[in-house]
C-alpha cells in the first residue's frame, strides 16, 4: 500500500528549497556580478562581432581631401555604402558578448567628388581603451620598463671573454663527385 504525501508538506519543502537556493544569491548584489553569474550558468553563446573596429589613432590619420581608396586603406571597407547616397560611407561596429554589455559605435565619412569632405564621428576609444573594454582579464595598468638607464648599464657586470678555439689541423673533406654538364655543348 502506497502512502500519499500531503500537498501541504510538498509545498513547504519546495519553499524551503527555493529559500536555500536564493539565499546564496545574496552575495551577487552588483549588476555586473549578476551578469557574470548568469553568463556562467547560461549555455554558451559565441561572441558576435560586426563591422570595423576604428580607434582614435586610425580616425586621426584621415584628413579632408583624401581619396576614397586612401580612406579604405586606413579604415577598411565601410559596413554601409548606400548606392542612393554615394557621397556617404557609414562605419558601424557592434560587439555582443555573453556576460558583458553590448558595444556599438558608428560614424560617417562624407565625400565630395571622391575626396573626404567631413568626418562625423563621436569620441572613439584609443587602441588601449578598446583592448581594455573587450578584455576578459584585468590588464596591467603600468607599462613595463623596456630600456636601462646609463647608470644601470654601467652597473652591469662585464661580459665574460671567451677564448677563440684553436685552429684544428684536421681538414674535413666530403665525398668528391663529378656531375655531367647541365647543357650539352653546341655542335
Amino acid at each position: 500500500m502506497r502512502k500519499s504525501v500531503s500537498p501541504r508538506i510538498s509545498l513547504v519543502s519546495l519553499g524551503a528549497l527555493a529559500a536555500l537556493a536564493l539565499g546564496g544569491c545574496s552575495s551577487f548584489n552588483e549588476p555586473a556580478s549578476i551578469k557574470g553569474f548568469i553568463a556562467f550558468i547560461a549555455p554558451y553563446k559565441p561572441d558576435v562581432i560586426q563591422g570595423n573596429v576604428v580607434t582614435t589613432e586610425q580616425i586621426s590619420q584621415v584628413k579632408p581631401g583624401m581619396s576614397r581608396s586612401q580612406v579604405k586603406d586606413i579604415l577598411g571597407s565601410p559596413l554601409i555604402a548606400d548606392p542612393f547616397h554615394g557621397d556617404r560611407w557609414d562605419y558601424v561596429f557592434t560587439l555582443r558578448r555573453q556576460g558583458f554589455d553590448d558595444q556599438q559605435r558608428s560614424f560617417v565619412v562624407l565625400f565630395d567628388k571622391d575626396q573626404v569632405r567631413k568626418i562625423d564621428a563621436p569620441t572613439l576609444p584609443s587602441e588601449d581603451e578598446f583592448v581594455a573594454q573587450i578584455s576578459r582579464k584585468k590588464l596591467p595598468t603600468s607599462t613595463p620598463k623596456l630600456e636601462l638607464t646609463e647608470a644601470e648599464r654601467a652597473a652591469l657586470p662585464a661580459p665574460a671573454v671567451v677564448a677563440a678555439p684553436a685552429a684544428s689541423a684536421v681538414v674535413l673533406a666530403g665525398a668528391t663527385r663529378t656531375y655531367p654538364p647541365l647543357e650539352s655543348p653546341a655542335p
